[in-house]
């Protein structure tokens, strides 16, 4: 009777520490300057030369409406002294009508170049993305975290996968 008790005391013991064994899986955490990545990858240099040329257009566009604007503005001035008030009403109207379309535009040209920047840039993020998530299922990574200022406060120590994707993407 006492070996059989003693089985059992043995048997469920094993089982206990084979269940617990198992319940506590091993999470290995890297993290990667993801903007450190992607400024590294092949493409990015002529992405920003896009971006800058496009940039320029946008920005000569603003300079022809403003010069436009000072040259109304200063024949506005120059006129205004010998102007009836309904044409003055109207030189300010159409001054103000301006002035609103070059705030529009910029407004409208400053999402435009973010829109064009995540158009460019998205075919280069997927791809480190892809290289990220492949280095961390071969390197058998749980979490992989952006190590950008303020996004992680504390960690345990963990490895920085950067110079494996780098490797993956055969970035120097």
């Amino acid at each position: 009777m006492k070996n059989v008790v003693r089985f059992f005391a043995a048997l469920s013991f094993i089982l206990v520490f084979a269940t617990a064994s198992q319940s506590q899986t091993v999470q290995k955490i890297g993290y990667i300057d993801f903007n450190g990545l992607v400024a590294a990858m092949p493409g990015v240099d002529s992405v920003k030369i896009k971006l800058q040329k496009y940039q320029q257009t946008l920005s000569d566009q603003l300079d022809a409406m403003r010069a436009e604007f000072e040259n109304k503005y200063l024949e506005y001035q120059q006129g205004s002294s010998g102007m009836s008030d309904l044409i003055k009403q109207t030189k300010e109207k159409e001054l103000q009508d301006l002035q609103g379309r070059i705030d529009a535009f910029q407004q409208k040209a400053q999402t435009d170049l973010q829109a064009k920047q995540q158009e460019l840039l998205q075919p280069i993020v997927t791809k480190a993305k892809a290289a990220i998530k492949e280095v961390a299922k071969e390197n058998k990574y749980t979490y992989i975290l952006n190590s950008i200022e303020d996004v992680v406060l504390y960690t345990e120590p963990a490895d920085d996968i950067l110079p494996l994707v780098k490797k993956k993407l055969n970035i120097l």
